[in-house]
């Protein structure tokens, strides 16, 4: 009982509080009718700007994709699984067997890179057939063989896929 007590000063001690109340004024601000005459109207130049049109979805995210890292050199505890899972690279871990195809002259082994090491990601020229090889592969199950709808994807595989911009 005195928890409700206490929970019932407390509720009237907030609404006695309040906000600050402004002061309300029943008079309009004169104003000097000096300033009134003093206008002077002017011919008005009608000038036409050719207006862009605005960006389309499509082309933002184009220009986003296209502003995504090409490199990503490795630290010291990476591994291509998580590089692919950076939301910079791909933001999809099932993704990196691309990455490995693509710096085989670099990586003989997958699962051996080492810190220094410069990975070029690949951007553009991939199909959608490629990214779900490189998913299977990675062992995504045969049921999410697609990419998810926040990978990283060239905007003709999202178009494919149906995901929007």
């Amino acid at each position: 009982m005195k928890k409700f007590g206490f929970l019932v000063l407390a509720l009237a001690l907030m609404m006695s509080w309040g906000c600050a109340k402004k002061t309300v004024t029943s008079e309009a601000p004169k104003q000097e009718p000096a300033a009134q005459e003093e206008v002077v109207v002017q011919e008005e130049q009608v000038v036409v700007e050719e207006q862009t049109p605005a960006p389309t979805p499509m082309e933002i995210y184009e220009q986003t994709y296209g502003s995504l890292p090409a490199s990503h050199t490795v630290v010291k505890g990476e591994c291509l699984w998580w590089i692919a899972e950076y939301p910079q690279i791909y933001n999809d871990p099932f993704m990196w067997p691309l990455v490995y195809k693509s710096n085989r002259d670099q990586i003989k082994n997958p699962d051996l890179i080492y810190p220094g090491q410069v990975l070029s990601i690949p951007r553009t020229g991939m199909t959608l057939a490629e990214v779900k090889d490189a998913r299977k592969q990675a062992g995504a199950s045969w049921k999410a063989l697609d990419p998810a709808a926040t990978a990283n994807l060239p905007s003709n595989i999202r178009q494919e896929l149906g995901y929007g911009f």
